[in-house]
């Protein structure tokens, strides 16, 4: 592994080259926070599949392509003279010290969970009038139930034990029932939403990462289709010519691949 001189060299080295990038680059040089923000976001995607499929080679190539829009995002504030790289770093670093008293000062925290309790406590004391103001808005729905969660969970607004949250994912799926029978689109809507809001709570439960999951699941679904595709093309039969019956076939010798 590299010392961290030649950590900090390589990061001088990576700030040289916005400099270069942001001065005689025409793309660099017109880019501005706006611009960059949709790109941003699919490089995090980006690192977020490569995670997934435990590819550490490409998850060393995203890290780059996301440290790169964070010196980016920097540079240009230090033209404005808002910020600068030093600036954010700075931040975090006494953000991080101030909320880990347990290691900076002389809290005493029993595990993991503790920590994070005294974490959104920390929160609420910087001016935070929500522990949810943290839960960015535009995140996806499903993560964002997720971090919902997690977030109240540390100020102990949480159920007890497994078994009463799947007694809920049941109410819900109850009641979600009820609406679909009843025939009434705007309450079917609601209780889908509550029922996958539950199952996500359930999730947190097992030590299941939800995202993760369903992408999991994606997958293996985007696999075996392809699969099926490729077995109808072999047959020189369009899929929709295929009977479902047919389509089971390719469909089960896919799943034991």
């Amino acid at each position: 592994m590299n010392s961290r001189q030649d950590q900090l060299a390589a990061f001088g080295r990576l700030l040289d080259i916005m400099d270069d990038l942001r001065e005689k680059c025409p793309w660099d040089k017109k880019q501005t926070i706006q611009t960059l923000r949709h790109l941003t976001i699919e490089e995090t995607y980006e690192l977020g599949d490569a995670i997934l499929d435990s590819d550490l080679n490409e998850v060393k190539k995203e890290l780059g392509d996301l440290l790169l829009h964070i010196v980016f995002y920097s540079k240009i504030g230090s033209e404005t003279s808002d910020f600068d790289i030093a600036d954010v770093c700075n931040e975090i670093c006494d953000k991080l010290i101030h909320r880990h008293p347990h290691i900076y000062s002389d809290t005493v925290v029993a595990d993991e969970e503790e920590v994070k309790q005294n974490w959104e406590k920390l929160k609420l004391k910087e001016g935070k009038k929500s522990v949810l103001e943290g839960v960015p808005k535009s995140l996806p729905a499903l993560v964002k139930a997720s971090r919902i969660q997690d977030k109240v969970k540390g100020v102990g607004f949480d159920w007890e034990e497994p078994h009463q949250v799947w007694d809920k994912v049941n109410e819900e799926l109850n009641e979600l029932q009820y609406e679909v029978d009843a025939g009434n689109q705007d309450k079917i809507e609601a209780e889908f939403g509550d029922v996958l809001f539950s199952m996500i709570n359930y999730a947190r439960f097992l030590n299941v990462n939800p995202e993760d999951a369903l992408e999991r699941t994606n997958k293996k679904f985007i696999k075996r289709f392809q699969y099926l595709e490729n077995k109808a093309g072999e047959l020189g039969k369009p899929l929709s010519d295929m009977t479902l019956a047919e389509m089971d076939v390719f469909w089960n010798e896919a799943k034991k691949i």
